[in-house]
């Protein structure tokens, strides 16, 4: 099994309104993948962490191999919420996978 850890800045300039708007459609639509993408096993979106927190969101998945991520990389599916949902609100995005 792949382990694919996204860690997201949002932008500073989002009010905290726009920020929790970002949240909630972020997570409503990476976890709405599930099913819809070989190879996924597990997809979840933290974007409630606590103070000592210096991140925005984290995205915890879990993928069947290093092809299947391969795969959900480069899926339409996925780019089209990457694109459309968290890159244009995004300072920093930081990645770290991992076979388990």
């Amino acid at each position: 099994m792949i382990k694919h850890v996204i860690l997201w800045t949002l932008k500073p300039e989002l009010s905290d309104e726009e920020k929790e708007t970002v949240r909630r459609s972020a997570k409503e639509q990476l976890e709405g993948l599930m099913g819809k993408i070989e190879g996924v096993v597990a997809i979840k979106l933290n974007t409630v962490g606590l103070p000592t927190s210096n991140v925005d969101m984290m995205l915890d998945s879990t993928l069947e191999n290093k092809e299947a991520l391969a795969h959900y990389a480069s899926h339409p599916l996925h780019v089209a919420v990457a694109d459309n949902f968290i890159r244009p609100f995004c300072s920093e995005r930081r990645c770290f996978d991992f076979e388990e």
